[in-house]
This record gives C-alpha cells, structure tokens and sequence, in this order.
C-alpha cells in the first residue's frame, strides 16, 4: 500500500467516530471520498424530491476532474482540520 493509501485509510479510521459535523462538513468528506475511490460523478443527477441524494451528487459533482491523489489529499487535510 503507498503512503497516501496508508494516509487515506488512516483518515478514514480517525473521521468515523467524530460526531457533531456539520452537514457541509459531512457532503465534503463523502465527495472528496467518492471522489477518491471511484472517480468522476457518474449516473443522472437524482430527482427533485431525493433532496439528500441530489446534495451529495452535488457535492461529488463539485470535483470532477480532480485526481484521486488530489482528491484523497483534500480528503486528508479536510479530516486533520476536524479531527483532533
């Protein structure tokens, strides 16, 4: 595993138990982490009345075309800026 996996995955374990995140907190983190692991936001974007799927397509959205290196580095800096 390279080390930006090793720090992905440490980040991973360090974000899980922190509560209290606020809701742009939390829609960051999941696109920075789909981002990550998947890639580009894929799919149609969810109808009007799925308001919690369309904010975290949204969110996703937000990144395409950033490096899963780019974005597990955000992901990264975004968990040590929240979890102490």
């Amino acid at each position: 595993m390279s080390d930006l996996a090793q720090r992905f995955a440490d980040a991973q374990a360090k974000i899980k138990p922190v509560t209290g995140l606020g809701n742009d907190t939390m829609l960051e983190l999941y696109a920075l982490y789909k981002q990550s692991t998947t890639g580009d936001a894929t799919g149609s974007r969810p109808g009007m009345l799925d308001l919690k799927g369309r904010a975290k397509f949204d969110a996703w959205a937000k990144h395409k075309g950033a490096s899963k290196d780019a974005a597990m580095e955000a992901y990264i800096a975004l968990v040590a800026k929240h979890a102490k």
